[in-house]
């Protein structure tokens, strides 16, 4: 089944310096309330669409427990925490910030021109621990017709950015016309959102920055209608063998 949210159903909100829509959010977040179109993914907590105006941003604030993978499509973010990390990010790049048992973060437009990003937030597969900060530059602009994992609970997708969650993000870009299909392991969740163009999931039409929650299906085809760029998350249920197997 695949069950189409709209980007123009989302709930949203607008602070002046920050636009962003939410796919999901949890309740306990503000300023935007619960809201049944934003309900809760198995493990994927949250899927903020954000749009950071210059010279602003999300000040030094606390997190734990919550694994959060930040992903740029246009402009720049600045990270800072208390672990003494610094990064900067920019479109097409990716971070992840581990919470673990507490850290705080800024996360900052630094520059003159919009950024807009998605931020993902995972609930980490074991609580506590130390927390972590990673990034990295993917060539996913420059890929057509093939997924690219970004970020991974998995061990065994080695060139993916770690993360403490039953679940890896993926990236694709296809020309107007292109098509691509990828298997689903059995009781495989996935949600879907093209950042620009339409494309068919599943012979689905998903408009541009609408979610595509993905339930019960074999394998997902996706048909770029138009030039686009589509991140797609997996809740995957093989990373507890995978585990065993780097303990023995």
């Amino acid at each position: 089944m695949i069950e189409h949210r709209p980007f123009a159903h989302l709930f949203g909100g607008d602070r002046g310096w920050l636009k962003a829509k939410v796919h999901f959010l949890p309740s306990d977040v503000t300023p935007f309330a619960k809201d049944d179109r934003n309900r809760l993914f198995g493990t994927l907590l949250a899927w903020s669409d954000d749009e950071i105006a210059p010279r602003s941003g999300f000040p030094m604030h606390p997190h734990s427990d919550l694994e959060i993978v930040t992903y740029v499509r246009d402009g720049t973010i600045t990270h800072q925490d208390t672990l003494g990390n610094t990064g900067r990010i920019a479109a097409g790049e990716v971070q992840v910030t581990s919470a673990g048992a507490g850290i705080r973060h800024s996360e900052v437009n630094a520059d003159d021109e919009l950024a807009r990003l998605f931020q993902i937030w995972f609930q980490p597969r074991t609580s506590g621990g130390s927390p972590r900060y990673s990034g990295r530059t993917f060539p996913t602009g420059k890929e057509t017709g093939k997924f690219v994992i970004l970020a991974s609970g998995d061990p065994a997708d080695t060139d993916a950015l770690k993360i403490n969650a039953d679940a890896r993000v993926l990236n694709a870009a296809l020309k107007g016309g292109e098509a691509l299909v990828r298997p689903m392991a059995r009781g495989t969740r996935g949600y879907l959102v093209p950042t620009t163009g339409r494309v068919a999931v599943n012979g689905r039409e998903i408009g541009p920055r609408d979610g595509a929650a993905i339930h019960d299906e074999a394998t997902i085809s996706v048909k770029a209608i138009e030039d686009t760029e589509i991140i797609l998350v997996e809740l995957i249920t093989v990373v507890e063998s995978s585990s065993k197997a780097d303990a023995a």
